[in-house]
């Protein structure tokens, strides 16, 4: 029985301007995030930090808690008020990246990193499960792709301020702030893009949630009731779920190995860290936001038309983006050159990010979606932070040399990413299978 007669959706406007507030929130987050790998060097001359250390900040303090901790906030999320859920958490991951400006050894810097994870994984599963409820099937790519393109936006506002302060920095000492005292450029960094957020969390608290939408008439709704039937589910249903997660996955890898960017351009062209953070950041803010909406505009478009594994398609087409460009870039003789082309790999991991969680809802029974998608952020947060940056080391390490940086860089994308491409047959193939199924019993 169709039931989709039955779901009034909040309208258009209400809708679009709670994206609009969503995807800001996300913009912060991924400013949060990102600004420490573009620090590493005065943070590691104040505070006395080892390579180890720093690895040790960017990734598992980070990831082990933002990954896992997105399990019981999506089944929260599934429960509780979301809008309140997410307020709190960027009050928590903001405070926690001001107090990153103020952390005077490792352990304070590692506490601040982990509460920084343990904020940001309120965001995402709480919206996906918001726009869910606010958009028909039919219409949800776009506004899902316009939420992703916030990881652009991040990533290139983080870039521009960190190659401003880095270029700063050589000419003041230090900056005296009112409450804070002294505080060294990259402190001030820390404080100046953890503040505003402070302020974001009451606007989200105050922020009307919209009405949850009644539930599909699947004979096996009653499975979403807590976390343990979510991974039973999951775990039942592996031959759709990993081999889809898996294309993610390797979104992932890609995009966090490129945190080794800046070293790469170092190493190989000579270029300052400041020069390659402004440089990748306008190759983030120009081609990312593109990709994501043409990503979530294509999908919308497709899937009228009754291409039922739109979002598979769109997914592989950028995954082959990703594979060839990533070898490219890496093994040109000049870093303009591959600053172009790596707007083009950018282009590549937007469109793939941008429609991973649209093709997740299609398959995902609507009483659990919310900790379904905290299941693939789990997932494709711990693959990216843990395998990403360290091939990369390990291959310097073992196989080319620190200086042959260019070439580990050049042989991830095809670790990783053959294999995901050798499985696009069974993706697609158990894709439509469970799409057919939720259309059948109706559901959204």
């Amino acid at each position: 029985m169709n039931e989709s007669s039955n779901r009034v959706y909040p309208s258009t406007s209400r809708a679009w301007g709670m994206v609009i507030l969503l995807t800001i929130a996300y913009v912060f987050s991924f400013v949060d995030r990102y600004v420490l790998g573009l620090l590493i060097e005065p943070i590691k001359g104040d505070l006395g930090l080892t390579d180890t250390q720093i690895g040790l900040l960017m990734g598992p303090a980070f990831a082990i808690f933002y990954a896992t901790m997105g399990l019981p906030l999506g089944w929260l999320a599934d429960k509780k008020r979301r809008t309140w859920i997410v307020a709190a958490g960027v009050a928590l991951w903001s405070a926690a990246t001001v107090a990153s400006g103020m952390a005077k050894n490792f352990g304070h810097m590692f506490l601040a990193r982990m509460s920084i994870g343990v904020g940001e994984a309120t965001l995402s599963p709480c919206t996906m499960s918001m726009i869910s409820d606010s958009f028909p099937k039919h219409r949800r790519a776009k506004p899902i792709a316009f939420y992703t393109m916030a990881l652009s936006l991040g990533a290139g506002v983080a870039g521009l301020i960190s190659a401003a302060v880095l270029k700063w920095a050589k000419t003041v000492d230090e900056i005296v702030l009112p409450v804070f005292g002294s505080v060294a450029p990259w402190q001030f960094t820390f404080i100046i893009v953890g503040l505003p957020g402070l302020v974001l969390a009451v606007f989200i608290f105050f922020m009307k949630e919209p009405p949850r939408q009644p539930l599909e008439s699947d004979p096996n709704a009653h499975e979403g009731d807590n976390l343990l039937s979510m991974l039973k589910h999951v775990f039942k249903e592996w031959k759709l779920f990993f081999p889809f997660i898996a294309m993610f996955c390797y979104m992932t890898i890609v995009a966090y190995s490129q945190g080794w960017g800046a070293s790469m351009f170092k190493r190989t062209w000579g270029w300052e860290a400041y020069q390659y953070a402004t440089w990748n950041a306008v190759a983030l803010l120009i081609m990312g936001p593109l990709a994501v909406n043409f990503a979530g505009w294509l999908s919308d478009k497709w899937t009228a038309s009754g291409i039922k594994d739109a979002t598979v398609r769109i997914a592989l087409i950028g995954i082959v983006i990703i594979i060839v460009t990533g070898i490219i870039f890496p093994l040109l003789p000049s870093p303009w050159m591959a600053i172009v082309v790596i707007g083009f790999n950018t282009a590549g991991i937007a469109m793939v990010s941008a429609i991973g969680v649209t093709g997740l809802l299609n398959i995902s029974p609507a009483r659990m979606r919310a900790q379904i998608v905290a299941f693939y952020y789990m997932c494709i947060s711990m693959a990216g932070l843990f395998l990403g940056p360290t091939t990369i080391a390990l291959l310097n390490d073992n196989v080319f040399g620190e200086d042959g940086i260019r070439y580990s860089m050049a042989l991830l994308p095809v670790i990783y990413g053959i294999p995901v491409l050798l499985m696009a047959g069974v993706i697609r193939k158990n894709y439509i299978k469970a799409y057919e199924y939720y259309e059948s019993i109706g559901q959204e």
